[in-house]
């Protein structure tokens, strides 16, 4: 399985969005994560097209894009446009899953599905082969600090049993309350991806705090 870590761009330091990046660039992160949120699928509003843009100007690092929005399916083609690679989509905002994810794919990039906290494993099983990604939530959406919720990694392993079952090789991502002190167990536990935001660029050396969550070992 892979070991990718997407620092979280919703916790850094927006009036000094372009050095963040950077910083984020130059470090062994492979990929970066854009939370959109619009205010209605969750009690908060972030950002959209224009700063997706200025981020995809400042790296060159894999673009991982999560839709926290009603009806997504307006706006895949712009977002992909904007420079997304992976947009993600919840299965509780779309009209029908497998269309929404045919539609990112007919975009040329990959297609990614999200689940809530009480969103069972079950709700997704059937449309696996069209998800390149599964994004579990390990908190509830909508704002970046919180606490892990336990229970999301029996979900992780759920999954991994689904995937490894049905062949399909999608990716597993975690997104909340990730650090070096859980990123050993989420991965052992079938995650590819774990989302940090916090966790990195609040450390005092995010781009150590980074190295650890990859090298996190379960006998440590």
């Amino acid at each position: 399985m892979s070991r990718i870590i997407s620092p979280s761009m919703l916790s850094a330091d927006f009036g000094h969005l372009a050095r963040d990046t950077r910083m984020i660039d130059a470090s062994d992160a492979e990929w970066i994560h854009i939370d959109v949120m619009d205010g209605v699928f969750v009690p908060n509003i972030s950002f959209g097209f224009p700063v997706l843009k200025a981020i995809r100007a400042e790296s060159s690092k894999f673009m991982d894009t999560h839709l926290m929005i009603v009806e997504p399916e307006r706006y895949i083609k712009r977002f992909a446009e904007a420079g997304a690679e992976l947009i993600t989509v919840h299965v509780e905002a779309v009209k029908e899953l497998r269309p929404a994810l045919e539609m990112i794919r007919a975009c040329g990039i990959k297609a990614g599905v999200s689940i809530k906290p009480a969103t069972p494993v079950s709700t997704i099983a059937d449309c696996l082969d069209a998800a390149d990604l599964v994004l579990v939530m390990s908190v509830e959406p909508g704002f970046g600090g919180q606490s892990f919720i336990p229970g999301s990694v029996e979900k992780v392993r759920q999954l991994r049993q689904l995937i490894d079952t049905q062949g399909t090789g999608t990716l597993i991502e975690i997104d909340g309350g990730v650090s070096a002190k859980n990123a050993a167990l989420l991965f052992d536990a079938g995650c590819d991806v774990l989302v940090a935001g916090s966790a990195v660029f609040k450390a005092e050396n995010p781009q150590a705090e980074i190295r650890n969550m990859l090298n996190a070992r379960i006998d440590q």
